[in-house]
């Protein structure tokens, strides 16, 4: 496991071939508890490509200088993660301070 939050990885190998393909992170939050977005591909073996975006959330705590993944959340479709976009954007919208 990485000791750093910037070598979290979301990259799989297995038999020489790439299975999980990162295309992008965004670090949310580093410290003792990280929390990272990964944007990444699947192999299809049956079709010999990469299947469509993937969407990962993942914490990792760090434990005697290593990071250790603790719990993650897939957005399993890009129909899924747009409905989370609006809801978010819904409530960061909203007063803070509601009556």
């Amino acid at each position: 496991m990485a000791s750093d939050v910037n070598e979290l990885t979301i990259n799989f190998e297995e038999d020489n071939i790439l299975k999980v393909k990162e295309i992008d992170k965004v670090i949310l939050s580093k410290g003792a508890w990280a929390t990272i977005i990964f944007r990444y591909r699947q192999w299809d073996a049956r079709k010999q490509a990469y299947g469509p975006d993937c969407y990962s959330i993942r914490r990792y705590q760090k434990r005697d200088g290593k990071y250790a993944q603790k719990s993650k959340f897939t957005i399993s479709s890009n129909d899924q993660a747009t409905k989370i976009i609006e809801a978010l954007q819904k409530w960061t919208g909203e007063d803070s301070n509601p009556a």
